[in-house]
């Protein structure tokens, strides 16, 4: 039954939800969804083999999906700390636009037919990283981690880091030490991330009880951590380029963008007030996706530009 709330009574019983396509698009965490598709597309690009380009958009396809999938069901689950939350107190279910139910079996349905999907279409490998993907979102970090343990970012971060390693094994049926390289950038890349937003945000996380770790260990553990991170993060970038995944371009790239975010970080552990956070969080996007972007423009032009082209094969 819909949330009496948010339905209208047709006259016959039937209850109408109120929620708009809008909603459901809400529902899919979009920003979210355009990281996990992209990283993931680099994964696949970037994996020996050939993919028909019908099948390589399927498995796009499905990489989204089921990223929407993982969402939608989380937000279902945290519809009760959404409300507390500024950040968060206008998605469709706090506003009671939309009935729980109806959140969880949008979800659900997707779940399945994104594992489903890409199960047929591509292989078992790629179909069970995806199910491994959503399952430990929705049962290890939101249900378990987020609400437990102010390592929920750490831990929980692995999802996030999964998309790449599916793209990779989409094409390849298995996954190899590159796969993993690719899932080690974002891993690392995750704690800093969320953690300067949880600096400027942590009232919020204290007001619906999540123990992020500015609430737990205060700021400047927190900030301790996010320099740890990005310190560790550095090398972790630039590997692709010392094993001979990429050339040069990439190489020079890593190197620069990861010692800006070190030094995002040292910022912020010299900055009492929240400006320097905002601002790492901002750069942590950029960085990412420049990262990424960076991984396919130097396998498309390396062998074109790099004399160490031929050396690296």
């Amino acid at each position: 039954m819909a949330h009496p709330s948010s339905d209208t009574d047709t006259g016959a019983g039937v209850a109408i939800s109120d929620a708009s396509v809008g909603d459901y698009v809400t529902l899919l965490k979009p920003r979210v969804m355009s990281l996990v598709v992209f990283t993931g597309f680099v994964g696949l690009y970037l994996a020996p083999g050939h993919l028909h380009p019908l099948l390589a958009a399927v498995a796009v396809l499905c990489i989204a999906v089921g990223a929407g999938a993982s969402g939608a069901i989380n937000m279902w689950y945290d519809r009760d700390i959404d409300g507390l939350m500024r950040r968060t107190e206008g998605r469709p279910l706090p506003k009671g636009r939309m009935d729980p139910g109806e959140a969880l079996a949008f979800g659900v349905v997707l779940a399945i037919g994104s594992v489903t999907l890409m199960g047929l279409a591509l292989n078992l490998t790629a179909a069970a990283l995806l199910a491994l993907t959503i399952a430990f979102y929705v049962f290890i970090y939101t249900m378990w981690l987020k609400r437990f343990t102010p390592q929920n970012i750490v831990i929980g971060g692995a999802s996030g880091a999964f998309p790449p390693m599916i793209g990779w094994a989409a094409v390849t049926g298995d996954i190899g030490l590159q796969a993993i390289l690719l899932f080690a950038l974002i891993f690392f890349w995750t704690p800093p991330h969320f953690w300067a937003l949880a600096l400027f945000r942590s009232g919020d996380y204290a007001t619906a009880g999540v123990p992020m770790l500015p609430v737990v260990a205060g700021r400047r553990e927190t900030k301790k951590q996010m320099l740890l991170y990005t310190i560790i993060l550095w090398p972790v970038a630039i590997a692709p380029f010392l094993l001979g995944m990429t050339g040069w371009i990439y190489g020079v790239t890593a190197a620069i963008l990861s010692t800006l975010f070190v030094a995002a970080a040292v910022r912020v552990c010299f900055d009492d007030g929240d400006g320097a956070a905002k601002r790492m969080f901002g750069f942590s996007l950029f960085y990412l996706f420049a990262i990424f972007a960076f991984l396919l423009i130097d396998r498309a032009l390396a062998p074109a530009v790099s004399p160490l082209a031929g050396f690296l094969g």
